[in-house]
């Protein structure tokens, strides 16, 4: 297990990759969850992002939740004991690491993210149960050879046994021109059957057409708050096309599973993503 008072030399020099003058989504999400990580550039833009999209707190939220459920059912019901959690962002409560762990102490978790604000928070994530472990990688999704090369990640995952692919709010981050069914593709290829996909995803299927119309504007005429791109449900199906869908299937994120959470649950207008499991044959 890394020991989380050492310092790690991949935070070295890390101060200089960071501008806060510019919003950062991970920066931006924290400040949705209430965290203190964010500065004022992040705050500006989610404001802005609230004017638009009222509901973004509560969406954000929901997504921290269905994380926590999807992360309890392959860990209690699914028996998986690997996790490789990219775009992981600033550190929360239930954070994949501690869900899997409170059910299995021998789980295993493999975090990834190429922010540097998350980066220096590396040693909050690297604490583990005793017989399970951690590690952090500070690695991009667009290269996924990368990521499943890292002598890091080979330390801490067999990839010959299963291992869950945690994909959560980032994918409406990659745009076609990155050929996000080909990452995807690449990532699952050399995990063994019994493997899952989790993910998260915006989509406009919810909205009525001028709202999604004044999101995807302020998407695309704000190049500061990054490239996007919403998907339909057809869209996010297809990076299930070789694996067998958990119930409920793809349906909103905050349906998914969500028989003990607070009720009635959230509309899914104003959560307005879609959350899916799904395992390798």
């Amino acid at each position: 297990m890394p020991d989380p008072s050492s310092p790690s030399p991949s935070v070295e020099g890390i101060a200089s990759r960071i501008d806060t003058t510019v919003p950062h989504p991970a920066r931006r999400y924290d400040y949705l969850l209430g965290g203190k990580d964010n500065f004022a550039a992040d705050r500006e833009s989610a404001e802005a992002m609230l004017k638009v999209y009222p509901s973004a707190r509560m969406a954000v939220q929901e997504n921290r939740r269905f994380l926590r459920r999807a992360v309890s059912y392959l860990a209690q019901e699914a028996g998986i004991r690997q996790f490789l959690d990219i775009g992981t962002g600033i550190p929360s409560v239930d954070n994949t690491h501690q869900v899997a762990q409170s059910i299995a102490a021998e789980s295993r978790i493999v975090y990834v993210d190429n922010d540097p604000i998350v980066l220096t928070h590396a040693r909050a994530l690297l604490t583990s149960t005793a017989q399970g472990r951690t590690a952090y990688l500070d690695a991009d999704l667009r290269r996924p050879r990368e990521i499943l090369s890292h002598p890091d990640l080979l330390a801490t995952l067999d990839l010959k046994q299963p291992v869950a692919v945690l994909l959560v709010a980032i994918m409406h981050f990659i745009v076609d021109e990155d050929d996000p069914y080909a990452l995807v593709e690449e990532l699952l290829a050399p995990l063994p059957a019994g493997s899952a996909l989790v993910m998260t995803h915006f989509t406009n299927d919810f909205l009525p057409p001028e709202l999604a119309a004044k999101i995807e504007a302020a998407w695309r005429e704000n190049p500061a708050n990054g490239q996007g791109r919403a998907r339909n449900a057809e869209e996010i199906g297809r990076f299930y096309t070789d694996l067998e869908l958990v119930s409920p299937g793809i349906v909103p994120l905050a349906e998914w599973r969500a028989e003990s959470e607070p009720q009635p649950r959230p509309a899914a207008r104003d959560v307005t993503a879609y959350g899916v499991v799904g395992r390798k044959p």
